[in-house]
């Protein structure tokens, strides 16, 4: 999604009440920055073409990579002979022919659907849910932690978090009324555009050749463009998507403003109507993974896999890929039953690969997720996790999926990734917005201004965020699963994280939310960038040595049982 700093806010509201001019760049540059070398083309990108020729000679396996997301547009040109389709399933039948508990699951699963074919298109915070569902048993209270079980002390500990954090902060009502003015002007303008130009849907490069007549109609125009200017949006992108995208984030923001005085509503009971606190109660959704909101999905798994070999369009990171869509991410706060259902659908159905560009504050049923991912670890599937978008040090910052779990080991088949760009997008390797940490955080990679697919069946643009960064680490892990499949998740992320590109002394970086110069060593523990020429040629030094047998781990048992019940 996009991201909404103060910075942009700011300079968004002076242009559209000023009609200041944003500062442009020539786009076509940067489509595909992403994928170059910085010392063959001056962009610091992850130098895939020296990949591909460094495998030339190489044979490659499929490989299956689920993408936990909002949805896929299924009919995009540059994603349609990608997907993944359950061969063992028969399309449109009504029956569940593999057996594995959801019917007709074609191309994936919807966890956020209900049997009537309704969606979850919505979703609260997950801090309002917390702070409510607990608020009776907490509140006002005297609670001696020391006689609290470890599991009780976790949730208390969170609810009073919750607490703490429930009354929106000045910054956070500044930024909502920032927000709705920049909403209201944009609404104004394309009711204007839309009268005077007889087009309902338009693109930023159709709006260029629109001749508009009276005075107000030329301001909106003009106001309409330094605005996909300074979102730092693409030509083809349409207005529809730029006025549901800010109309959603605006929702966010007052839900988030009256979440302490509101119970949030549970449209979950309302559609899906499954028993949430029974992780056995597993079989609900559908199997539309499409949904209305695919925005986010699609542009994932574009950066992904989108076809290299159709002439269209732009080329995904990876060459023999299938994209498993799971939808269990809404707009807001997703449920952790959703993820860790989605995390073991993902592994069960032969994906090696699991992207998760999603995350949240507050985890309440961190034992299922932390179980689900032990689950992927033992059936050697490796995750690619987003690192979050708050500028924020995730070394004294909670943020989920975590890697350290509750009975305090760690994930080893985790890599969490945060966002890394190029001076001459930023002026900067690193993207202001991205959360960092020498713990929290295992490498970089380009999420600032990454050109991808878009719903709308040949649509694509430009979109911000370790959501972008975490696929770009997917797809490397995925081209080393398909030219090395003997190795292991876990050799897969050594490849990935020892052959990050260290940044010397003079290139500058600056702590993302500041223009502080730091080393990228307190950045991330592995201190640089990713580079999937690096990473090939690491997989094929290992895959020369005598692999290491790995030793047996006894899978999670938690409350997760095999018993199915009728869909």
């Amino acid at each position: 999604m996009m991201k909404y700093t103060f910075a942009l806010l700011l300079a968004l509201v002076t242009t559209l009440t000023f009609g200041q001019t944003a500062v442009t760049d020539n786009k076509d540059n940067l489509k595909g920055w992403y994928l170059k070398d910085e010392a063959t083309d001056s962009f610091a990108g992850i130098s895939l073409n020296k990949a591909y020729q460094f495998l030339q000679k190489k044979k490659s396996t499929p490989v299956i990579v689920a993408v936990i997301d909002s949805g896929v547009d299924t009919t995009h040109e540059d994603l349609k002979s990608v997907l993944w389709t359950n061969p063992k399933e028969i399309p449109g039948n009504g029956k569940d022919d593999d057996g594995n508990g959801y019917v007709d699951d074609i191309h994936g699963w919807n966890f956020l659907g209900g049997k009537d074919g309704r969606d979850v298109e919505k979703a609260s915070s997950e801090k309002a849910r917390v702070y409510h569902q607990y608020k009776a048993l907490y509140e006002g209270k005297d609670i001696d932690t020391t006689k609290l079980s470890k599991g009780e002390k976790y949730r208390y500990n969170m609810w009073k978090r919750s607490e703490a954090e429930i009354t929106p902060s000045p910054d956070d009502a500044a930024q909502l009324m920032m927000m709705g003015r920049i909403l209201v002007n944009v609404q104004l303008f394309d009711s204007l555009i839309v009268a005077e130009g007889g087009q309902k849907e338009y693109t930023a490069a159709q709006l260029e050749e629109l001749q508009m007549k009276s005075d107000a109609g030329k301001q909106a125009k003009t106001r309409y463009l330094q605005l996909i200017q300074a979102f730092n949006l693409g030509p083809e992108t349409k207005n529809t998507f730029i006025l549901h995208d800010l109309k959603e984030e605006v929702d966010r923001l007052q839900d988030d403003a009256d979440a302490k005085d509101n119970v949030p509503h549970n449209y979950r009971a309302d559609i899906i109507k499954d028993d949430y606190s029974n992780i056995n109660d597993k079989y609900y959704g559908n199997n539309d993974v499409m949904g209305a909101s695919s925005l986010h999905g699609t542009h994932v798994s574009g950066i992904i896999a989108a076809d290299r070999t159709n002439g269209i369009g732009i080329q995904g990171i990876a060459d023999n890929v299938k994209i498993m869509m799971i939808r269990s991410v809404p707009n807001g706060d997703e449920y952790d039953k959703d993820i860790a259902l989605a995390i073991r659908y993902a592994v069960d159905n032969g994906a090696k690969v699991i992207n998760m560009s999603f995350g949240k504050g507050f985890s309440p049923q961190k034992q299922w997720v932390d179980d689900a991912i032990k689950y992927a670890a033992q059936k050697d599937v490796l995750l690619v996790h987003a690192a979050g978008n708050e500028s924020k040090n995730l070394d004294s910052t909670e943020n989920y999926p975590s890697t350290t779990f509750l009975d305090g080991t760690k994930a080893t088949n985790v890599i969490t990734v945060g966002a890394s760009s190029d001076p001459a997008i930023a002026q900067n390797y690193i993207a202001t917005f991205s959360n960092y940490g020498t713990q929290g955080v295992d490498i970089f990679a380009p999420g600032n201004q990454i050109y991808s697919t878009l719903p709308g069946g040949n649509t694509y643009g430009f979109l911000d965020g370790t959501s972008m960064a975490s696929p770009v680490v997917a797809g490397v892990a995925a081209l080393i699963r398909s030219y090395y499949p003997k190795l292991s998740a876990v050799q897969v992320k050594e490849a990935i994280e020892q052959s990050q590109v260290l940044l010397d002394s003079t290139k500058k970086t600056f702590r993302p939310g500041s223009l502080e110069s730091v080393s990228m060593l307190t950045l991330t523990h592995g201190g640089g960038l990713l580079n999937a020429y690096g990473a090939v040629k690491a997989a094929e030094e290992m895959t020369d040595k005598t692999p290491v047998k790995k030793k047996k781990e006894k899978l999670p048992e938690s409350s997760f049982n095999n018993t199915k019940t009728k869909q």
